[in-house]
Protein backbone atom coordinates (compact mmCIF):
# COMPACT_ATOMS: atom_id res chain seq x y z
CA UNK A 1 0.00 0.00 0.00
CA UNK A 2 1.33 3.42 -0.97
CA UNK A 3 2.08 5.58 2.05
CA UNK A 4 0.29 8.92 2.30
CA UNK A 5 2.05 12.17 3.12
CA UNK A 6 -1.18 13.74 4.37
CA UNK A 7 -1.86 14.21 8.08
CA UNK A 8 -4.62 11.99 9.50
CA UNK A 9 -7.52 13.55 11.41
CA UNK A 10 -8.24 10.24 13.15
CA UNK A 11 -6.45 10.48 16.48
CA UNK A 12 -6.73 14.26 16.90
CA UNK A 13 -8.32 15.83 19.97
CA UNK A 14 -10.89 18.68 19.71
CA UNK A 15 -8.15 21.22 20.48
CA UNK A 16 -6.01 19.84 17.68
CA UNK A 17 -8.97 19.92 15.29
CA UNK A 18 -9.57 23.56 16.27
CA UNK A 19 -5.98 24.33 15.32
CA UNK A 20 -6.51 22.62 11.95
CA UNK A 21 -9.61 24.61 11.01
CA UNK A 22 -8.03 27.86 12.20
CA UNK A 23 -4.96 27.21 10.09
CA UNK A 24 -7.10 26.47 7.04
CA UNK A 25 -9.24 29.57 7.56
CA UNK A 26 -12.45 27.63 8.36
CA UNK A 27 -14.98 28.83 10.98
CA UNK A 28 -14.30 27.63 14.52
CA UNK A 29 -17.47 25.49 14.62
CA UNK A 30 -16.02 23.34 11.82
CA UNK A 31 -13.81 21.64 14.42
CA UNK A 32 -16.88 20.14 16.10
CA UNK A 33 -18.19 19.06 12.70
CA UNK A 34 -14.90 17.33 11.93
CA UNK A 35 -14.99 15.49 15.25
CA UNK A 36 -18.54 14.29 14.55
CA UNK A 37 -17.67 13.06 11.07
CA UNK A 38 -14.48 11.31 12.16
CA UNK A 39 -15.44 9.86 15.54
CA UNK A 40 -19.21 9.50 15.60
CA UNK A 41 -20.12 8.91 11.96
CA UNK A 42 -16.91 7.14 11.02
CA UNK A 43 -16.71 8.79 7.59
CA UNK A 44 -13.71 7.74 5.48
CA UNK A 45 -13.34 10.74 3.15
CA UNK A 46 -13.21 14.48 3.85
CA UNK A 47 -15.10 15.19 0.61
CA UNK A 48 -18.14 13.43 2.09
CA UNK A 49 -18.44 15.83 5.04
CA UNK A 50 -21.57 17.46 3.64
CA UNK A 51 -22.09 20.21 6.23
CA UNK A 52 -18.64 21.68 5.58
CA UNK A 53 -18.41 23.99 2.58
CA UNK A 54 -17.09 22.60 -0.69
CA UNK A 55 -14.21 25.08 -0.58
CA UNK A 56 -13.46 24.10 3.01
CA UNK A 57 -13.43 20.40 2.16
CA UNK A 58 -11.11 21.05 -0.75
CA UNK A 59 -8.67 23.02 1.40
CA UNK A 60 -8.69 20.33 4.10
CA UNK A 61 -8.18 17.55 1.55
CA UNK A 62 -4.99 19.13 0.25
CA UNK A 63 -3.15 18.50 3.51
CA UNK A 64 -5.32 16.18 5.56
CA UNK A 65 -7.16 12.88 5.31
CA UNK A 66 -9.38 10.95 7.71
CA UNK A 67 -6.73 8.24 8.00
CA UNK A 68 -8.81 5.08 7.70
CA UNK A 69 -7.12 2.11 6.03
CA UNK A 70 -9.08 -1.07 5.32
CA UNK A 71 -7.67 -4.46 6.32
CA UNK A 72 -5.51 -6.08 3.67
CA UNK A 73 -6.51 -9.66 4.43
CA UNK A 74 -8.94 -11.56 6.62
CA UNK A 75 -9.05 -15.14 7.85
CA UNK A 76 -12.16 -16.84 9.18
CA UNK A 77 -12.07 -19.51 11.87
CA UNK A 78 -14.50 -22.38 12.09
CA UNK A 79 -15.68 -20.91 15.43
CA UNK A 80 -16.58 -17.52 13.91
CA UNK A 81 -13.43 -15.67 14.95
CA UNK A 82 -11.97 -13.39 12.27
CA UNK A 83 -8.32 -12.30 12.05
CA UNK A 84 -7.48 -9.14 10.12
CA UNK A 85 -4.18 -7.84 8.79
CA UNK A 86 -4.05 -4.05 8.93
CA UNK A 87 -1.50 -1.72 7.33
CA UNK A 88 0.12 0.95 9.50
CA UNK A 89 1.05 4.56 8.73
CA UNK A 90 4.72 3.53 8.60
CA UNK A 91 4.13 0.84 5.97
CA UNK A 92 4.25 -2.10 8.40
CA UNK A 93 1.47 -4.50 9.41
CA UNK A 94 -0.38 -5.67 12.52
CA UNK A 95 -2.99 -8.30 13.25
CA UNK A 96 -6.30 -7.79 15.08
CA UNK A 97 -8.86 -10.40 16.04
CA UNK A 98 -12.65 -10.05 16.16
CA UNK A 99 -14.34 -12.55 18.48
CA UNK A 100 -18.15 -12.84 18.24
CA UNK A 101 -19.99 -14.49 21.13
CA UNK A 102 -23.80 -14.37 21.13
CA UNK A 103 -24.65 -10.74 21.98
CA UNK A 104 -21.01 -9.72 22.51
CA UNK A 105 -18.42 -8.69 19.97
CA UNK A 106 -14.85 -8.32 21.24
CA UNK A 107 -11.92 -6.90 19.31
CA UNK A 108 -8.38 -7.83 20.32
CA UNK A 109 -6.33 -4.76 19.37
CA UNK A 110 -2.58 -4.41 18.77
CA UNK A 111 -0.49 -1.46 19.96
CA UNK A 112 2.96 -2.27 18.56
CA UNK A 113 4.49 -4.05 15.58
CA UNK A 114 6.08 -6.97 17.38
CA UNK A 115 7.04 -6.61 21.05
CA UNK A 116 10.10 -5.96 23.23
CA UNK A 117 9.02 -8.20 26.10
CA UNK A 118 10.31 -11.45 24.54
CA UNK A 119 7.98 -13.69 26.53
CA UNK A 120 9.04 -17.24 25.83
CA UNK A 121 5.59 -18.59 25.07
CA UNK A 122 4.42 -15.85 22.66
CA UNK A 123 4.84 -15.62 18.87
CA UNK A 124 4.69 -11.80 19.00
CA UNK A 125 7.56 -11.84 21.49
CA UNK A 126 9.53 -14.02 19.10
CA UNK A 127 8.92 -11.48 16.35
CA UNK A 128 10.89 -8.87 18.27
CA UNK A 129 10.11 -5.17 18.36
CA UNK A 130 9.64 -3.51 14.97
CA UNK A 131 7.85 -0.27 15.76
CA UNK A 132 5.28 1.70 17.75
CA UNK A 133 1.75 2.14 16.48
CA UNK A 134 0.42 5.68 16.32
CA UNK A 135 -2.94 6.63 17.80
CA UNK A 136 -4.27 6.57 14.23
CA UNK A 137 -2.95 3.02 13.74
CA UNK A 138 -4.62 1.83 16.93
CA UNK A 139 -7.96 3.50 16.22
CA UNK A 140 -7.90 2.35 12.60
CA UNK A 141 -8.16 -1.27 13.74
CA UNK A 142 -11.45 -0.30 15.39
CA UNK A 143 -12.91 2.23 12.96
CA UNK A 144 -12.01 0.20 9.84
CA UNK A 145 -13.27 -3.08 11.29
CA UNK A 146 -16.00 -4.54 9.05
CA UNK A 147 -17.88 -5.62 12.22
CA UNK A 148 -17.51 -2.20 13.86
CA UNK A 149 -21.23 -1.88 14.55
CA UNK A 150 -21.21 -5.20 16.42
CA UNK A 151 -18.45 -4.24 18.85
CA UNK A 152 -19.27 -4.31 22.55
CA UNK A 153 -15.77 -4.67 24.03
CA UNK A 154 -12.16 -3.89 23.16
CA UNK A 155 -9.14 -5.62 24.70
CA UNK A 156 -5.58 -4.44 24.24
CA UNK A 157 -4.27 -8.01 24.12
CA UNK A 158 -2.99 -8.17 20.55
CA UNK A 159 0.57 -7.52 19.44
CA UNK A 160 2.74 -5.40 21.71
CA UNK A 161 2.97 -4.26 25.32
CA UNK A 162 0.51 -1.40 26.02
CA UNK A 163 2.59 0.11 28.83
CA UNK A 164 5.50 0.39 26.39
CA UNK A 165 3.41 2.62 24.08
CA UNK A 166 1.32 4.23 26.78
CA UNK A 167 0.89 7.71 25.30
CA UNK A 168 -0.78 6.26 22.20
CA UNK A 169 -2.84 3.73 24.16
CA UNK A 170 -4.12 6.35 26.61
CA UNK A 171 -4.97 8.76 23.80
CA UNK A 172 -6.84 6.02 21.92
CA UNK A 173 -8.87 4.99 24.97
CA UNK A 174 -9.61 8.62 25.83
CA UNK A 175 -10.92 9.26 22.32
CA UNK A 176 -13.08 6.15 22.50
CA UNK A 177 -14.61 7.15 25.83
CA UNK A 178 -14.93 10.90 25.20
CA UNK A 179 -18.35 12.48 24.71
CA UNK A 180 -17.32 13.68 21.24
CA UNK A 181 -16.05 10.18 20.37
CA UNK A 182 -17.86 6.90 20.80
CA UNK A 183 -18.81 7.84 24.36
CA UNK A 184 -18.07 4.31 25.46
CA UNK A 185 -17.78 3.46 29.13
CA UNK A 186 -14.15 2.71 30.05
CA UNK A 187 -15.56 -0.52 31.52
CA UNK A 188 -15.89 -1.82 27.97
CA UNK A 189 -12.13 -1.59 27.45
CA UNK A 190 -9.46 -3.82 29.02
CA UNK A 191 -5.74 -3.10 28.82
CA UNK A 192 -3.31 -5.95 29.38
CA UNK A 193 0.29 -5.78 30.56
CA UNK A 194 3.16 -7.92 31.80
CA UNK A 195 3.89 -5.03 34.15
CA UNK A 196 6.21 -2.09 33.50
CA UNK A 197 6.78 0.06 36.57
CA UNK A 198 6.35 3.62 35.27
CA UNK A 199 3.75 2.73 32.68
CA UNK A 200 1.55 0.79 35.09
CA UNK A 201 1.66 3.49 37.78
CA UNK A 202 0.70 6.11 35.22
CA UNK A 203 -2.06 3.96 33.72
CA UNK A 204 -3.61 3.44 37.15
CA UNK A 205 -3.62 7.21 37.71
CA UNK A 206 -4.83 8.32 34.28
CA UNK A 207 -7.23 5.63 33.09
CA UNK A 208 -10.46 4.06 34.33
CA UNK A 209 -10.29 1.11 31.94
CA UNK A 210 -10.11 -2.45 33.22
CA UNK A 211 -6.66 -3.90 33.81
CA UNK A 212 -5.40 -7.40 33.04
CA UNK A 213 -2.02 -8.55 34.35
CA UNK A 214 -0.14 -11.28 32.47
CA UNK A 215 0.98 -13.25 35.50
CA UNK A 216 1.51 -16.88 34.35
CA UNK A 217 3.54 -17.94 37.39
CA UNK A 218 3.28 -16.88 41.06
CA UNK A 219 6.96 -17.53 41.83
CA UNK A 220 9.12 -14.56 40.72
CA UNK A 221 12.17 -16.61 39.74
CA UNK A 222 10.05 -19.01 37.69
CA UNK A 223 8.08 -16.15 36.14
CA UNK A 224 11.33 -14.46 35.09
CA UNK A 225 12.30 -17.57 33.12
CA UNK A 226 9.32 -17.08 30.77
CA UNK A 227 8.70 -13.31 31.19
CA UNK A 228 12.01 -11.37 31.21
CA UNK A 229 10.23 -8.15 32.32
CA UNK A 230 9.91 -9.74 35.78
CA UNK A 231 13.58 -8.92 36.39
CA UNK A 232 12.93 -5.18 36.06
CA UNK A 233 9.63 -4.96 37.93
CA UNK A 234 8.98 -7.88 40.23
CA UNK A 235 5.62 -9.47 40.81
CA UNK A 236 5.89 -8.50 44.48
CA UNK A 237 6.40 -4.82 43.65
CA UNK A 238 3.60 -4.92 41.12
CA UNK A 239 1.13 -6.40 43.61
CA UNK A 240 2.12 -3.75 46.17
CA UNK A 241 1.25 -1.08 43.60
CA UNK A 242 -2.04 -2.76 42.69
CA UNK A 243 -3.06 -3.00 46.35
CA UNK A 244 -2.81 0.78 46.62
CA UNK A 245 -5.82 1.06 44.30
CA UNK A 246 -9.49 0.41 44.98
CA UNK A 247 -10.82 -2.59 43.01
CA UNK A 248 -14.14 -2.90 44.83
CA UNK A 249 -16.02 -0.66 42.38
CA UNK A 250 -16.83 -1.20 38.73
CA UNK A 251 -13.25 -1.19 37.53
CA UNK A 252 -12.01 -4.76 37.21
CA UNK A 253 -8.61 -6.28 37.89
CA UNK A 254 -7.85 -9.66 36.36
CA UNK A 255 -4.81 -11.90 36.10
CA UNK A 256 -4.08 -13.88 32.95
CA UNK A 257 -2.56 -17.29 33.66
CA UNK A 258 -1.47 -19.39 30.70
CA UNK A 259 -1.09 -22.96 31.89
CA UNK A 260 1.86 -25.13 30.92
CA UNK A 261 1.96 -28.83 31.72
CA UNK A 262 4.51 -29.59 34.43
CA UNK A 263 5.67 -25.98 34.63
CA UNK A 264 3.04 -23.87 36.44
CA UNK A 265 0.03 -26.16 36.91
CA UNK A 266 0.92 -27.88 40.19
CA UNK A 267 -0.79 -27.65 43.58
CA UNK A 268 2.28 -25.73 44.75
CA UNK A 269 1.56 -23.03 42.16
CA UNK A 270 -2.12 -22.93 43.04
CA UNK A 271 -1.36 -22.50 46.75
CA UNK A 272 1.12 -19.68 46.09
CA UNK A 273 -1.34 -17.94 43.79
CA UNK A 274 -3.98 -18.01 46.53
CA UNK A 275 -1.47 -16.61 49.00
CA UNK A 276 -0.34 -13.85 46.64
CA UNK A 277 -3.83 -12.66 45.76
CA UNK A 278 -5.38 -12.97 49.22
CA UNK A 279 -7.58 -9.97 50.02
CA UNK A 280 -7.25 -8.50 46.52
CA UNK A 281 -10.54 -8.07 44.64
CA UNK A 282 -9.73 -9.74 41.33
CA UNK A 283 -10.35 -12.67 39.04
CA UNK A 284 -8.02 -15.18 37.41
CA UNK A 285 -8.42 -16.30 33.80
CA UNK A 286 -6.80 -19.62 32.98
CA UNK A 287 -5.66 -19.81 29.36
CA UNK A 288 -4.71 -22.79 27.25
CA UNK A 289 -1.23 -22.56 25.78
CA UNK A 290 -1.00 -23.12 22.04
CA UNK A 291 2.16 -24.83 20.85
CA UNK A 292 4.65 -22.68 18.93
CA UNK A 293 6.92 -23.86 16.11
CA UNK A 294 10.24 -25.25 17.37
CA UNK A 295 9.26 -24.81 21.03
CA UNK A 296 10.00 -28.18 22.64
CA UNK A 297 10.38 -27.22 26.31
CA UNK A 298 6.83 -25.96 26.90
CA UNK A 299 3.81 -28.25 26.90
CA UNK A 300 0.05 -27.80 27.12
CA UNK A 301 -1.60 -28.49 30.46
CA UNK A 302 -4.38 -31.07 30.40
CA UNK A 303 -7.97 -29.87 30.69
CA UNK A 304 -8.32 -32.11 33.74
CA UNK A 305 -5.45 -30.25 35.40
CA UNK A 306 -6.88 -26.84 34.42
CA UNK A 307 -10.25 -27.75 35.93
CA UNK A 308 -8.62 -28.92 39.16
CA UNK A 309 -6.56 -25.70 39.32
CA UNK A 310 -9.68 -23.59 38.74
CA UNK A 311 -11.64 -25.44 41.40
CA UNK A 312 -8.82 -25.06 43.94
CA UNK A 313 -8.81 -21.26 43.48
CA UNK A 314 -12.60 -20.99 43.40
CA UNK A 315 -13.04 -22.95 46.62
CA UNK A 316 -10.64 -20.54 48.32
CA UNK A 317 -12.51 -17.41 47.35
CA UNK A 318 -10.77 -16.40 44.11
CA UNK A 319 -13.03 -16.02 41.09
CA UNK A 320 -11.47 -18.15 38.41
CA UNK A 321 -12.55 -19.14 34.91
CA UNK A 322 -11.08 -21.16 32.07
CA UNK A 323 -11.09 -18.92 29.02
CA UNK A 324 -12.47 -20.52 25.88
CA UNK A 325 -9.83 -20.80 23.18
CA UNK A 326 -10.93 -19.08 19.95
CA UNK A 327 -9.43 -18.93 16.49
CA UNK A 328 -6.64 -21.45 16.96
CA UNK A 329 -7.13 -22.86 13.43
CA UNK A 330 -6.18 -19.46 11.92
CA UNK A 331 -3.41 -18.64 14.45
CA UNK A 332 -5.61 -16.05 16.11
CA UNK A 333 -5.65 -17.50 19.64
CA UNK A 334 -3.72 -16.05 22.60
CA UNK A 335 0.00 -15.78 21.91
CA UNK A 336 -0.15 -16.64 18.21
CA UNK A 337 -0.23 -13.19 16.52
CA UNK A 338 2.81 -12.45 14.37
CA UNK A 339 3.53 -10.20 11.38
CA UNK A 340 7.24 -10.81 10.99
CA UNK A 341 6.74 -11.94 7.40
Amino acid sequence: MEQSNKTPLLGMTPDELKAVVAEEGLPAFAAKQLAQWVYQKGIDDITRMSNISVAGRQKLSERYEVGLMSPLTEQHSADGTVKYLFPTRSGQHVESVFIPDEDRGTLCVSCQVGCKMACRFCMTGRQGFQGQLTVTDILNQIYSLPERDRLTNIVFMGQGEPMDNLDAVLRATQLLTASYGWAWSPRRITVSTVGLRKGLARFLDESDCHLAISLHNPFPEERAAIIPAERNFSLTEMLDLLRMNDWTGQRRLSFEYTMFGGLNDSNRHARELVRLLAGLECRVNLIRWHALPDEETLHEASMERMIAFRDYLTHRGIRCTIRASRGQDIDAACGLLNTKE
